[in-house]
């Protein structure tokens, strides 16, 4: 007999587990249905982002960032540390628990919200009497569920290039980049973007020589003009070395190592000769065996599941989220949508301006921005006006010994209205939540130049670059 329920979310990550809590809080019945195994053999929630993603890259980043720490930043605070050591056993034990706790924790919000775990892989069998029909399997007997309702929140999984497959051994995507059992001399990275940055990061700080082949003429293309330049300098004076419109030939691999013949920029033959190599060319809509044609649903061009501003898609009762939908593929990003389908599965009328979501790259120093960027307005014909102010004129960054880096303000020519806020800075992933509140609210850069700031502290710099963008300029400018 079939197990009936108000909602089924296929999908335990950000967009899927927020998602069935909030509409189990609204009064739904709901389960959520998620097979993904971590390291250990054992059944999971959390998704990609809290077993492979989000947070143990970021464990690993601070680990990596309090190592460099002592070797390069102690003693100009006039302490005095001895041969600092990598126990990188240790470290990943750490970022391993964290993922524990973090993945035991939804385990315990399902409970206290009376959310059923199926455990298994989701399919699509049909509808009948108006009920979308679902079987899970995978994990013993298939069982047999009905809904009114389902959300598909099955996320995304690493882009391989066909000719190099991945071993997360020698070659490795995001899952064995997060998993070394030890320092690599020579690290190669393909791929410029957020992944390829961080944990190239996160092991050029732990010794390793890290080279990143970018096929793009430009650095961050997403990313203000400004930022751009900024992180460019800051990466490549930390020991990153970026090779950008590259063209990647063969790869080979043997005891000793990968070997990538790669093309420059300048049409020139390289080699790049590494002990490890990891792809991180982006992530595609994980969509495989969903069996989405039996209820009459089917990706685009791009394997993406076409839904409306609601997240509703083309079929009635079935509603789809996060990296499986348009957009950027931001966990914050599946969690506001999660968010707003269970709201409007329970009645209510919430909305999401998507102009609104912030992006942020957690290296050193960190990169954050939300709206739109100086080539954007120019590109739209839109007047505006910019004001940026440094951290290097900051008392609380210089304490930090975090001086790198500024926020960059722009706001509407006629009206003020900030259009974009964009930050490179210690704390950026902290420091742009003030633009994202102050722009859903419509504010202009001078409500922020007018706002008062604790002193001293990073969020001066946010005021600044305010004032800056304003007739009343910087106060410390």
């Amino acid at each position: 007999m079939a197990q009936s329920f108000d909602l089924i979310v296929i999908g335990a990550g950000p967009g899927g587990y927020i998602a069935a809590i909030r509409a189990a809080q609204l009064g739904l019945k709901v389960a959520c249905v998620e097979k993904w195994r971590n390291p250990q053999g054992e059944l999971a929630l959390g998704g990609t982002c809290l077993n492979v993603g989000c947070i143990p890259s970021k464990a690993l980043l601070a680990s990596s960032e309090l190592f460099e720490a002592l070797h390069h930043e102690a003693g100009d605070h006039g302490i005095t540390v001895g041969q600092a050591q990598v126990d990188i056993g240790k470290m990943m034990a750490r970022k391993d628990g964290i993922v524990g706790k973090m993945t035991k924790g939804i385990e315990f919000l399902f409970r206290k919200n009376k959310i059923t775990w199926l455990k298994g892989h989701a399919c699509f069998k049909g509808r009948q009497e108006g009920r979308l029909l679902i079987e899970v399997s995978g994990e013993g007997e298939p069982v047999s569920c009905d809904a009114a309702q389902v959300i598909v929140a099955t996320g995304s999984k690493a882009r391989h290039l066909p000719a190099i497959p991945v071993d997360n051994v020698q070659v490795c995507d995001n899952e064995g980049a997060l998993a070394l059992g030890e320092t690599p001399k020579r690290l190669g990275v393909i791929g410029a973007g957020v992944i390829g940055l961080e944990l190239g990061s996160v092991w050029r700080r732990l010794g390793c020589q890290v080279t990143i082949l970018e096929a793009m003429p430009e650095f961050l293309a997403a990313a203000d003009e400004s930022v751009r330049k900024e992180a460019w300098k800051q990466f490549t004076k930390q020991g990153l070395s970026i090779e950008l419109g590259v063209r990647i030939g063969e790869v080979t691999r043997d005891a000793k190592g990968v070997r990538v013949a790669w093309t420059d920029s300048k049409g020139v033959d390289q080699v790049l000769e590494c002990d490890r190599l990891i792809v991180s060319v982006g992530r595609v809509p994980n969509t495989d065996g969903l069996g989405l044609d039996a209820v009459g649903l089917a990706t685009d061009e791009r394997g993406f599941i076409p839904v409306d501003a609601g997240c509703r898609t083309a079929v009635p009762g079935v509603y789809a989220v996060g990296d499986v939908v348009r957009g950027p593929m931001l966990a914050h990003k599946a969690e506001d949508e999660g968010v707003m389908v269970a709201e409007i599965i329970a009645g209510q009328k919430p909305h999401i301006d998507y102009n609104c979501i912030p992006w942020v790259i957690y290296t050193s120093p960190e990169i954050a921005w939300v709206g739109r960027t100086e080539q954007q307005l120019k590109a739209d014909g839109r007047p505006y006006k910019s004001g940026q102010f440094p951290f290097a004129a900051n008392g609380r960054a210089l304490g930090m010994g975090a001086a790198d880096g500024f926020v960059k303000v722009l706001a509407d020519e006629k009206t003020d209205e900030i259009l974009g806020v964009h930050i490179v800075a210690a704390s950026a992933s902290d420091l742009i939540a003030e633009a994202v509140v102050a722009m859903e609210f419509k504010a202009s850069a001078e409500d922020i130049g007018r706002i008062c700031h604790a002193h001293p502290s990073m969020s001066e710099v946010m005021r600044e670059a305010s004032l800056a963008a304003t007739d009343r300029r910087a106060l410390n400018g």
